[in-house]
């Protein structure tokens, strides 16, 4: 492949970039209230707590006459802090954002409709259907959010934390503390709600996986990425923002003969959308090819010792 000019891919680069900053002020715009719209109007209320900060103010809402947003607001305050302590300013800023705007949103829809929603919910099949609509709504809400380089907070933090400390993978984290969430929404509003929202979290689940990534639903991905001269920045800004490591490889292409640098990045499913603007951002005419990483052990993924005592 012959390399560009040095002043179009300049030009390149530039365009790229204003590019991807007006896709992730959309996304940001559009994600928190698709997100606020599955809460205020299908998941409070059926009484379907979900998970997170989402759920708790759900059930603040029932037990205590607490506006949800308000709730979620005060849940996700003091992760932020936490989260900016752990992972510097720009990650709490960027969380701060997206867990307002979420906040704002539920706090605006749900009193413009008195939390009632959109269907009676006297009748079991609406439960059900806002348990489907709702969880396909959150989870398009929280994907457009994560794409934008925000997330809405939550469960999200804590698990980004304790996984920084300890060799566990954040997925596993968000389960349990999603599955105490749910399981206390099941104690204070009843045994069908919760069942409803295992089906919400799920359909959720699966719309993040498929807004966020678009490559597949594993637990991780295996990035090969091929840059003559940006090799050097691409790899800082992956420890840098994503805090993870790669490997670099030098190989000799079989057309131009050259040696050439390749950087093997192993990243979660959550990370790729990043991954990749940090690509284009540095370098618009890399080479990049993604292959699923159907089980990934070691620091920052699977602990390798629970693989051995499978054995």
């Amino acid at each position: 492949m012959r390399p560009l000019p040095p002043g179009r891919g300049i030009c390149m680069k530039k365009k790229n970039l204003l590019f991807g900053r007006v896709s992730d002020y959309i996304y940001l715009a559009v994600g928190p209230v698709v997100a606020a719209t599955a809460a205020a109007l299908f998941y409070t209320p059926a009484r379907i707590t979900g998970g997170g900060a989402t759920g708790i103010g759900t059930i603040f809402y029932y037990l205590f006459g607490l506006d949800q947003g308000a709730v979620m607001m005060c849940v996700n305050i003091p992760l932020i802090l936490i989260g900016m302590k752990v992972f510097g300013w720009r990650y709490g800023i960027k969380t701060l954002i997206g867990s307002m705007l979420l906040s704002i949103w539920t706090t605006v829809i749900g009193r413009m409709t008195g939390y009632q929603g959109v269907l009676d919910t006297s009748d079991d099949i609406n439960i059900l259907l806002s348990a489907i609509y709702g969880g396909v709504l959150m989870g398009v809400g929280i994907g457009l959010t994560m794409k934008s380089g925000c997330n809405t907070g939550g469960t999200d933090i804590v698990a980004q934390v304790i996984s920084h400390y300890f060799p566990v993978s954040v997925g596993s984290i968000e389960f349990i503390f999603n599955a105490v969430v749910v399981s206390c929404g099941g104690i204070f509003l009843g045994l069908q709600p919760m069942l409803f929202a295992i089906i919400a979290m799920y359909l959720s689940s699966q719309m993040v996986n498929f807004v966020v990534m678009s490559f597949g639903t594993k637990l991780a991905k295996s990035v090969y990425i091929f840059s003559t001269e940006h090799t050097p920045e691409i790899s800082r800004r992956v420890i840098a923002e994503l805090h993870h490591g790669g490997t670099t490889f030098h190989g000799t292409g079989i057309y131009t003969s050259k040696i050439r640098p390749m950087l093997l990045v192993i990243i979660p499913n959550n990370q790729m959308n990043a991954m990749m603007k940090i690509v284009h951002e540095e370098d618009p005419t890399a080479f990049v090819f993604v292959t699923e990483a159907y089980e990934v052990l070691g620091r920052g993924f699977v602990p390798l010792r629970k693989a051995a005592e499978k054995e």
